[in-house]
Parts: structure tokens; C-alpha cells; sequence
């Protein structure tokens, strides 16, 4: 995975001798910003990175100590963009972290379709929100870029423009964006930091990704990278940067790899979930970077976790064998 150019800024090298505490504190010291919800604030914007690699609201309690790099970039482009909501008429809100005449990013809830499906023609979908809330305002239509499943959150992208959809279209086709995932799964992975590599299938029948020989004709490569960014007692918090973007991916990928994701129903064995029950598959799309197709400049985003797996991973933090049914 690549290391990203932390920029400009405030940066602290820890020193041999000193205690390791919470990352969050350490920010809330009087001399850096000076009180936990700046703290916080700055998290959730993307404005921190820990050794390197940016830090979210996820890493407010991962404790650091002698050789860890702090960084705070509050000024960091793309990290102050002013943040709205949408409301549609059947009453479910979307956050917008950006909007323009050319494109719309948002931060997907869980529950929530991308798309409608044909299946479910009346059930609530990120593009039918937008194009209720686009209508208010002008001509524009959103147009579908890339898609997350109904019960992953996090960041999306829409296009609102023809000339803008064909950009970024070709962008996601040639696996230039940036787009990286929170997921909690069962189990340790060994190495802490690797590659899945596997080949892929569709069953349109069963509407389900599936494993393939590499000599199938219909299969296809999934790759991702993930790093291991906390041991949850028997689970962990992997960061994974997806490059393929197959449908389901890191779902069927996570427990081809004997790591199924908290809360899997379709892809997990029976009894993978014996000892963390969620309502949902533990998968947050939280980081995403790529250029905007007008100007050409580069455009960072970051979701926090949501309520719902912020509670998980508090929950497995106290008590890593607990039953989980939700916040």
C-alpha cells in the first residue's frame, strides 16, 4: 500500500521513555489543540496521521508511544469542505461531504441501496434521495459511478454530468482511485499486513460472488491489500485497500482468507459468527481519493465510523468475546 505524502503541518516524534497513552489524549494536550473534541473534530476530518498513514475517529483510543510519528495538518485540502444533509420525502437523510456542478460524494448509511434495484423498485436508494434533491436546485440527475451494498456504509460517488460520469468511469475502470475500507472480521490475520489475490466469478442466478479456477473464461481477478490496525481480542481492525472493485469483493474475499467479516450472512460459514453476533456485515468505506474530472486536482475524503460499528469496536475493546447485537 502506498504511504501518502502527509503534507504540511505540526509533527511529533515520541521519545524513548515516554508512556504510551491514547492517540486522542495526546492530540488534547493543552499545547497541541487543547481539548478532546478538537481532538475529535480533527480525527473525524482527516487532519491526523499516525506514523505516515492518515488516522480516522476509529484510531482515537490506539495507543502510542516512544517512535510513533504524530502529524496535524489542519489545513489539509479537502478536509474542511462544508458538510449538509439530505432529506428525502420518505423521511431518510444523507450526509454530502462535497457537491459541485460535475459531481456529489456522500457518506452512504447502512441499509441504504446505492441504486434501485429491479427487485425492490420502492425501497429508498441513495439515487433516488439525490435526484429528489437535485430537482429542488436544477436539471441535473445523478448518475451512478460506482456502487457499496445495501448494509456497507460509507463514501460514495455520483457523477451530474455526462462529461464528468465518462471520466470517472474511466478512473474506477482503470483502478485509479484510491479506495480504502474499515472492516472487522473473526480471527487474527497472519501476516498483519498482505495481499489477497483470488479469482472471481458472478452467479446472476443466485445473485452471489463466487471462487474461480483461474482457467474459467468468466472469471476475473480480485485484489486487495489489508493492514492490521487492531487486535479486538478475537477479532481485529483490518484497513483494506481495495484495487479490483469486484461486486461483494472484500465480502467473499475476507472469508475465502478464513477471516470472515462480523456480521456476514452470505458468504460466512454457519458458524462463523458463534461468538460476535451484529445485524449487519461489518464494512465501512471510509477513505476515498481521486481526480476531479474538470479540474484534474486531487480530492481526499474520509467518513468516520458510524454509530453502529464505533459501538462494536468499543464493545469488543471491553469485552472481545462478547455477544454483539448491535448499538
Amino acid at each position: 500500500m502506498a504511504e501518502p505524502d502527509a503534507g504540511p503541518g505540526r509533527r511529533w516524534i515520541l521519545e524513548p521513555g515516554v508512556s504510551p497513552g491514547r492517540l486522542d489524549v495526546f492530540l488534547a494536550a493543552p499545547e497541541r489543540l487543547g481539548s478532546r473534541r478538537r481532538a475529535a473534530r480533527a480525527l473525524e476530518r482527516g487532519q491526523v496521521f499516525l506514523n505516515g498513514r492518515p488516522a480516522s475517529a476509529a484510531d482515537a483510543g490506539r495507543r502510542i508511544g516512544a517512535g510513533d510519528v504524530v502529524h496535524l495538518w489542519i489545513d489539509r485540502p479537502g478536509s474542511a469542505h462544508r458538510r449538509m444533509r439530505v432529506r428525502g420525502t420518505s423521511g431518510t437523510s444523507l450526509r454530502v461531504l462535497y457537491e459541485d456542478d460535475h459531481l456529489i460524494v456522500l457518506d452512504k448509511p447502512p441499509g441504504l441501496l446505492t441504486v434501485p434495484l429491479p427487485t425492490r423498485p420502492t425501497s429508498p436508494s441513495v439515487a433516488t434521495l439525490l435526484a429528489e434533491h437535485l430537482r429542488s436546485k436544477s436539471a441535473r440527475r445523478p448518475l451512478v459511478v460506482h456502487r457499496i451494498d445495501r448494509d456497507t456504509s460509507g463514501l460514495v460517488v455520483f457523477a451530474t454530468s455526462r462529461s464528468a460520469l465518462q471520466d470517472l468511469e474511466r478512473q474506477f475502470r482503470r483502478h485509479e482511485p484510491e479506495r480504502q475500507y474499515l472492516a472487522i472480521v473473526s480471527g487474527i490475520p497472519q501476516p498483519e499486513r498482505g495481499t489477497w489475490r483470488d479469482w472471481l466469478v458472478w452467479d446472476d442466478a443466485r445473485r452471489e460472488q463466487r471462487s474461480a479456477h483461474a482457467r474459467d473464461p468468466r472469471a476475473v481477478e480480485g485484489l486487495c491489500h489489508y493492514r492490521l490496525r487492531e487486535r479486538l481480542g478475537s477479532a481485529a481492525l483490518l484497513e483494506i485497500e481495495l484495487v479490483t472493485g469486484r461486486r461483494n469483493q472484500i465480502r467473499l474475499q475476507a472469508s475465502l482468507h478464513g477471516h470472515p467479516l462480523i456480521g456476514e450472512r452470505q458468504y460466512a460459514p454457519p458458524d462463523a459468527q458463534a461468538d460476535h453476533r451484529f445485524p449487519r456485515q461489518a464494512l465501512h468505506a471510509w477513505r476515498l481519493r481521486f481526480q476531479h474530472p474538470l479540474s484534474g486536482e486531487f480530492l481526499i475524503f474520509e467518513a468516520p465510523l458510524p454509530s453502529d460499528l464505533a459501538h462494536l469496536v468499543r464493545a469488543l475493546r471491553a469485552s472481545p468475546r462478547a455477544h454483539i447485537d448491535g448499538p
